[in-house]
């Protein structure tokens, strides 16, 4: 009764259970570790959001590269900001998804060095994209500041296309090497996203705090992938049980026909 099983038509199905048990539990296996990537990303920017300013010179300077586990620690500065040179950067949101820019100003530390410090989101309201936009002017005179310690943006990292021809002191990307060029100045690596002193009246509007991933989901999906995985040869067996009963039925069906005496 169990010759089907050799038939073409259950050679494939067979073979098709056999290749996807394995490939859902790597995509389970696969899901795990972008869990643990996620949870250890949480808990490092956690680690780092919690933790006291430190004077930003203790964390990177010229031509440095900030690291991952710098990435968003809090830290200050004492300068003044050079607002006759900042730039703003294109096609930037907020937070309720509206395009316009964030202003980047740099910032001259008392030792002449310059920190990026990204001051925010201002919407695009400018008559046209060539047009400089207004921005509101920063404190005036020596402050101490207070942000996020941010890696220099490239295009690998962040996909944003590094163009060129672009209208006067607009950019793409905040990256201290080429704003060292621009200003010619000792720019340290990276930028910070300004958290203090806050605006007077909301404007730049101050970058969000980043967000935990949702790593919960992940483990969700390699839970369910795995149970898939479970689940293919158990179907399998049901379908190999329907057809041995359908076979079984249609037999008997067809003995009992021949048993019954022909119509006279």
């Amino acid at each position: 009764m169990y010759r089907f099983l050799l038939s073409r038509q259950w050679v494939i199905i067979t073979l098709v259970a056999l290749l996807l048990i394995p490939t859902m539990i790597r995509l389970g296996i696969w899901q795990m570790h972008r869990y643990d990537e996620r949870t250890a990303r949480n808990d490092l920017v956690a680690a780092a959001l919690g933790a006291d300013p430190v004077p930003v010179e203790r964390m990177t300077s010229p031509g440095h590269t900030v690291s991952t586990g710098q990435r968003y620690r809090s830290v200050t500065a004492v300068g003044h900001f050079d607002a006759g040179r900042e730039v703003v950067v294109r096609r930037r949101v907020n937070g309720d998804e509206e395009v316009g820019f964030h202003v980047l100003t740099p910032f001259v530390l008392t030792d002449g060095k310059v920190l990026l410090v990204n001051r925010g989101w201002i919407p695009a309201d400018a008559p046209s994209q060539t047009t400089f936009p207004e921005i509101p002017a920063p404190p005036a005179g020596q402050v101490t500041v207070t942000g996020r310690l941010m890696p220099d943006e490239t295009t690998a990292a962040s996909g944003i296309k590094n163009l060129r021809g672009l209208p006067d002191r607009q950019v793409m990307l905040i990256n201290s090497e080429q704003e060292a060029r621009r200003l010619g100045a000792r720019v340290l690596g990276g930028y910070i996203a300004q958290t203090a002193p806050e605006p007077d009246n909301g404007t730049p509007e101050l970058i969000g705090r980043p967000g935990d991933e949702d790593a919960a989901l992940n483990y969700a999906y390699a839970v369910q992938w795995w149970l898939f995985s479970a689940g293919v040869p158990i179907g399998w067996v049901i379908l190999v049980r329907r057809e041995l009963r359908d076979r079984r039925e249609a037999a008997a069906s067809q003995e009992t026909a021949q048993a019954q005496p022909a119509a006279v």
